[in-house]
Order: structure tokens, then sequence, then C-alpha cells
């Protein structure tokens, strides 16, 4: 059933659970692997997927059996069905939300419990049940001591507690509490964990009741969240509603912050040592998360993301370079470790923590704040003088700074370079504090934004592009490709029909793809780092929605289904995928390739929706 070690297990046979705090990972035999408490940048509780002693909590039928799963509607709760010789049985896991509104608003998880729940009944025959609860704090590091209390146990040890809720007795030692039990039909078991820190009382057990109702209330606050959120009718329908609930699911509930993704060092290749810490907000999403979230309807998240980004930056100074990523509570101080006791996916070390790229430059935040800003324009009831400062100065140092070379935004821990996409981010940063300047407050500095942003231009065609290649390449005086040169269309930059436009898409369409038609970020040896990595998934959907912007849908859609098709049974979809065995690789599940689906998406319906004939467009002229 499992062919792989403890720490190996397939990226794609987790599921993700949620309540806007933090996260957890569930494989498919019923075994959370991954849950940091009480953040999503909180050290590890449970970390089996890193390591195989880096603790678990596994709910599984003794003998052996085949699962299939499913979320519960529009949540992420999620139903896990074991089915053995003698039985059936079903076991149902979520993080505790608590109710969905709050004065009348929905505020999912707000009031969240700080509560791991799972159910377990069984529907047919009988199942012998193995229950084992071995939490690890601190990344593995600490083991706790058990205790018995009323209704469950107590683990002790480290920086929390969890009362661990269970309507069976439990043997409890050194490795953890454990049980063996045998259910039949219409009987099930309800557990909880709640976890308190050391200055808390620790909280009493739950009756089963209470389990229960907890459930019930995470399943209708999910799906009246869902419920208040325009439906997405027509192609991709299902893949849409879960990337947008996938993108809830990671925005952090206190401060509206998206994380990149729930989990660090599931590597981008297997043993090279590209490892990286994702449990942060990156300001280079911002432009991309705010059209995704607006066209599905979410104006009210996508404002509170953009929020947090203008509030966490606010210190910003001009003749400095804008931090590029803040932790989920806007923290800057982003320092990366290593955690040398771990073994890491598959023994991928090291394991990090902490993301060193806080400290580079990358020109392209610029122009993705400033453009997130503009697509929501209709719904910033009205800038505050800080915010408009704030974004007048990114203006500034768009106009001072963009002819420097910097680390781009593949954060290439190489040279810096000249790269094409950071140059076209800080045109976009000028071009919209153009049409932006009166919101701002700095009409009178529109003109000079406007001369800053014509030299951009003019750098961007003359040093950009390459005849010889027939395309903008990765950056000034360069012949490699760069696959983020795909947001070109979407800027604004060139008519949609421009010659250099449909060549570049077509250059990286042909250079960039792997052999199952993935695109890569860029070519082998440009990043600084041994090794090459697997396809990106979101630069699969950059090229569908390329292809649609430039009048090619058709196109588009196939690109757009290849790249779909790399989602896991849950919609799930993580940063790459390897390119020898189409297995998932990095992060997971990640807020990039989610965001890269929707605006693809949109992209192609648009296009369709504005050219009854999309594949008649003429062939382009010659530059």
């Amino acid at each position: 059933m499992d062919p792989h070690p403890a720490n190996g297990r397939p990226i794609e046979d987790y599921a993700l659970l949620s309540d806007r705090h933090t996260a957890a990972l569930v494989s498919s035999d019923g075994s959370i692997d991954w849950l940091c408490r009480p953040r999503f940048d909180s050290p590890a509780v449970l970390g089996r997927l890193l390591d195989p002693d880096a603790g678990h909590w596994s709910i599984r039928p003794t003998a052996p059996f085949w699962s299939e799963r499913a979320y519960v509607g529009d949540t992420f709760v999620l139903r896990t069905t074991f089915t053995t010789d003698a039985g059936t049985a079903v076991l149902t896991d979520a993080l505790a939300l608590g109710p969905a509104t709050d004065r009348g608003r929905i505020r999912l998880g707000a009031g969240a419990p700080i509560a791991t729940l799972r159910v377990i009944e069984c529907t047919a025959g009988e199942v012998e049940i193995d229950f084992a609860f071995r939490p690890r704090p601190e990344y593995g590091l600490v083991s706790p001591i058990f205790t018995p209390v009323p209704g469950g146990v107590l683990a002790t040890g480290g920086p929390a507690r969890f009362v661990l809720t269970s309507p069976v007795p439990l043997d409890s030692g050194e490795d953890g509490a454990t049980t063996r039990t045998t259910l039949h039909k219409g009987h099930s078991l309800h557990f909880a964990v709640q976890t308190a820190d050391l200055a808390q009382d620790p909280p009493p057990a739950w009756s089963s009741e209470a389990v229960q109702a907890a459930l019930d209330e995470t399943i209708l606050a999910w799906q009246d969240w869902h419920d208040a959120h325009p439906g997405w009718p027509g192609p991709y329908e299902a893949l849409i509603d879960r990337s947008v609930l996938v993108l809830e699911a990671l925005r952090y509930q206190p401060t509206g912050a998206i994380v990149a993704a729930p989990t660090t060092s599931l590597p981008e290749a297997v043993g090279a040592g590209r490892n990286w810490d994702y449990r942060y907000a990156w300001v280079r999403d911002a432009s991309f998360t705010v059209q995704a979230l607006a066209a599905a309807g979410c104006h009210g998240e996508a404002v509170e993301f953009f929020e947090f980004m203008t509030r966490a930056a606010a210190h910003y100074q001009p003749e400095k370079p804008l931090q590029i990523m803040f932790g989920i509570g806007g923290e800057h101080d982003l320092s990366e470790r290593e955690l040398g006791h771990l073994a890491g996916w598959r023994d991928s070390r090291p394991v990090r923590v902490g993301n060193a790229a806080w400290l580079q430059p990358q020109l392209d935040v610029y122009g993705e704040l400033l453009d997130a800003a503009w697509h929501l324009r209709g719904h910033l009831q009205g800038l505050d003088e800080p915010a408009r400062r704030f974004l007048a100065g990114i203006a500034d140092a768009a106009a001072d700074q963009w002819e420097q070379a910097d680390q781009g935004i593949w954060e290439s821990r190489g040279e810096p370079r000249h790269y094409v996409y950071s140059k076209l981010m800080c045109w976009v940063a000028l071009d919209r504090a153009v049409k932006f300047a009166h919101r701002l407050g700095a009409a009178d500095r529109a003109g000079d934004w406007a001369a800053a942003r014509d030299r951009v231009r003019e750098a961007i065609e003359t040093r950009g592009w390459n005849p010889e290649v027939g395309a903008f390449c990765a950056a000034f005086g360069a012949d490699d490709l760069d696959a983020a040169v795909l947001a070109m269309p979407a800027s604004g930059f060139l008519p949609a029909d421009d010659p250099r436009l449909i060549s570049t898409v077509d250059a990286i369409d042909r250079r960039l793809r792997d052999a199952r038609g993935l695109v890569r970020r860029y070519e082998t040896g440009s990043d600084g780092l041994d090794g090459a990595e697997g396809s990106f998934v979101m630069c699969t959907f950059w090229l569908a929605q390329a292809l649609a912007l430039t009048g090619r849908p058709d196109r588009a859609a196939e690109a757009f289904d290849l790249a779909a098709t790399c989602a896991n049974d849950l919609g799930l979809l993580s940063e790459e995928i390897d390119t020898a065995t189409g297995a998932m690789l990095g992060n997971f599940p990640q807020a990039f390739s989610h965001i890269g689906l929707l605006n693809a998406a949109i992209a192609i319906r648009d296009a369709r929706r504005s050219s009854p004939d999309p594949e008649a467009t003429p062939p382009p002229r010659s530059p």
C-alpha cells in the first residue's frame, strides 16, 4: 500500500485541511503528517512529512485496505473511506473553524478554537482500527510526556500542551498515545486535539457530542463562505471553485496575508538542495492574486490582502529596495536557518526555516503592488494619506532604481542581472502611477513618472528584444528565455497583436516546454544553483493565459488542460512537476499555481467571448 518510507510519500497523496490560522496535510491512509501550531509558520508539531521521527497522528485499519477520499462539498473537511475484506470505515478530518459569521459578517476562522477534529465511523461489517498520536513539537525535537486526564490524555513538552479527547482508553508512554479497537457497523469514535500554550490552563477534553458539533459547524462555515461568493458556471467550474477555496484556506485570518504554501523544504528537485520555506507572503504575488480573487468575486478578500501588503511594507524608504516578502503577521526579519536533525522529504536535505530571499532586491515588486492597486481602484474606498504616500513612493522608487540589476522574480542565487521581467514591472509601476496620480494626490509628479516610463520602454524594446532569438529574452543582451516574460501580454506593454509579443510567446512555447509539454521557469544553469528543477505549474498556466491574450484561445485551452492534469484527485496543485516521472515536486499546495489557473481560465473565457473564430488570427508580421 505504501511503497515509500514515511517521509517519502508522494506529495500528491496529501490532502489539505485549514482553519485559516494554520494547515494540516493528511495522507490517503489517514495520517496527519504535517501540522504547525498555532500559525502557518510556527514550528511543526506533526512533521513526518520531513522526517520519520518528527511526529504524526494516524487512524487507519489494521488489515490491508484500499482508500478513496473527497472533500465534503465546498469545504476543507475531508472524508476518507477505507475498505477492507471485513468492512468499511469512513474517517472525517477537519481543523475546527468555529462559527462563520460575526455580527452579520462572514469572518471565516475568526473564532477558530485551535482544535483538530477526527471522527471515524464503521459503515459496513466490522473494521479494527489502529490509532497512534505521536506529536513531536519544535520540528521533532521534543517528545512530550503523556498524562491521563478525564476523557483523554494530556501531552506536555515544549511551548505548548495538547489535550487529546478520546472516547476509548489509550496506552500512553514515551512513544505517544496508541490503541487498537474494533468498530462495528453504525459505531463511531470522535477524537479531537486542542492546543494551549504554557501560560494557559489546559482545556478539558470534549465530549463526543461536542466534537460532532464542532465538525458540523466547520462544514457549515466553509459552505456559508463559498455560497456567499458567486460561482463560476461553465468550463473548469470544479477546478476554479477549489482554487478559490485554496486561496481562502491559505489566507491568514488575523491579517489577510496569503502564504505561498503551508509547507517548507519540499524540494524542487530530489536531493539537489533546492528546498525553501514558503510559509510567508510574497509581494510578487500581489497583482496576480488580486486579479484572481477579484475575478472570482472575492473583492473583500482581495482588498484585505492588498491592505496587508501595504501595511507590512509601510516603513519603506524609496532610496532602498522594497522588501519582497513578509511574515504573515507583517514580520520583516525572515532569517534563514537549517534544521540539521531532519532528514528531509526523501532525504532531500537541508530542511530550511526562514527564507534568505527576504534580503534580495527584486525590482518587479514595484509593479506588482501598483498594478494590484490599479485593479482594485473601484474597491479602495478612499486611500488614506499614508497609503497614498507609500504608493507614490513606490512609483518614485521604480523611476529611480529601474536601471539596477537584481535577482529577478525567481530569486536567483547567482549574480544579479538586468531581467526583462523586472524592467517590465517597473514600467507597469510607472504606467499605473501615471493613471492613478490624482488618486495618489501626486498629479504634479505624473509628468516625471511618464518620462521615466518612456525610458524603461525604450530600454526593453532595444536591449530586451533579441532579433536572432525572435523574443524578449530573460535579460538585457541575453539569448536565454524566461517564462516570466509571458506576463507581458497581460501588462499592456504592447498591443496583443504586436508581432514581437506573439513571437516571444511562441519562442517560450518551443524552448521551455519539457517532454510532457509543461513549461519550465527558465533554461537550466541560469539560476546559480546546482542541478535542474522540475517544470513550474504556474508557468504552464501563464503560457495558456498569454496564448489567450494574443488571440489563440484553442491553443490556450490545450495548455490549460495539460496544466490542470497536474492537480491531484482533490484538485490541489503543487509548485512543480518532475519532468521524468510526472510526480509532484515543491511546496504544496502552491498558491501561485492556483492563482495561475484562475487567471488563465479568465483569459480563455474572455478570448472566446470576443473572438468567434479564435484561430483565424493572421500570421504575425516580421518584426
